[in-house]
């Protein structure tokens, strides 16, 4: 696999010493196929996970470098992402993360701040039962970000400004803002993106929810929605009905702690 190669490398170069010794590599998955749930990633990330525990280096491979890792061996594979997923994956629970240039220039990666899992509000989970593939809407965006297009780089710092308003809405429990901007996030991607490369199916589910009154944006590059009902229950059965009646899939969003262990948290840099 790219990532035992990738892992085989940043050790070698890093002069983390690997004990000798066979191992066999096998998964299985129960995240929905092509339904924008980061499937690929989580399953790197998984043996990356397994790597780490086999060859007991956990406290030498820096948290905050593994989703670099893990992007550079699906980059091997012709995969075009960004770190967003794989830092999620990483850490786990509900994570904040700051891309700025200047950090990005000094550090070599982001700055991830782990937060409370209980400063989120019920959120859903929607999906479709034959979902498209959620890889073609990085295809013309990407190439715009790399030849300066204004239009897409304004956007793009918009965006990223949404997350750091997000956390304050989040960290004072301002729902009302919170669901301000996940209509906005999503928004934007539409301009940017086009409604061709978004697809039918990926708009339909966040007007569904729209229809009902909820916000709604994309789990990540599209196939999956996320849905916030601020008016509570019999929202989120309207919700329910309305994904019944158009064919989707709806689920309550379970977050999870994050996954990090004692030793993990110890490798995390005291620059970062």
């Amino acid at each position: 696999m790219a990532i035992c190669n990738v892992f085989y490398n940043y050790c070698s170069n890093n002069n983390i010493e690997l004990k000798e010794g066979n191992f066999i590599l096998s998964y299985d998955t129960n995240i929905p196929r092509q339904a924008g749930l980061s499937g690929s990633s989580a399953i790197v990330c998984a043996a990356l996970n397994c790597l780490l525990d086999f060859y007991k280096v956990r406290h030498l491979v820096k948290v905050e470098i593994r989703p670099s890792l893990i992007l550079s061996a699906e980059n091997e594979l012709g995969i075009v992402a960004g770190l967003q997923d794989r830092v999620a994956q990483v850490y786990g629970g509900l994570v904040h993360m700051d891309f700025s240039k200047e950090n990005m220039d000094r550090l070599g990666h982001g700055i991830y701040t782990p937060m409370d899992i209980n400063l989120l509000p019920p959120l859903y989970l929607i999906y479709a039962e034959n979902p498209s593939d959620s890889g073609k809407v990085h295809s013309t965006v990407r190439k715009r970000w790399l030849d300066g297009d204004e239009f897409i780089i304004s956007s793009m710092e918009e965006v990223a400004s949404i997350a750091h308003v997000g956390r304050e809405a989040l960290i004072e429990k301002n729902y009302a803002e919170l669901f301000k901007l996940m209509n906005r996030n999503f928004d934007l991607r539409r301009k940017m993106f086009g409604d061709d490369v978004l697809g039918a199916l990926n708009i339909k589910m966040v007007e569904v929810a729209r229809g009902v009154g909820a916000a709604a944006k994309f789990t990540g590059s599209g196939g999956a929605v996320v849905a916030f009902c601020p008016e509570g229950p019999e929202q989120v059965k309207l919700l329910q009905e309305a994904c019944h009646e158009s064919g989707f899939i709806v689920q309550p969003l379970l977050v999870v702690p994050s996954v990090l262990k004692e030793e993990d948290l110890i490798s995390i840099s005291s620059d970062s």
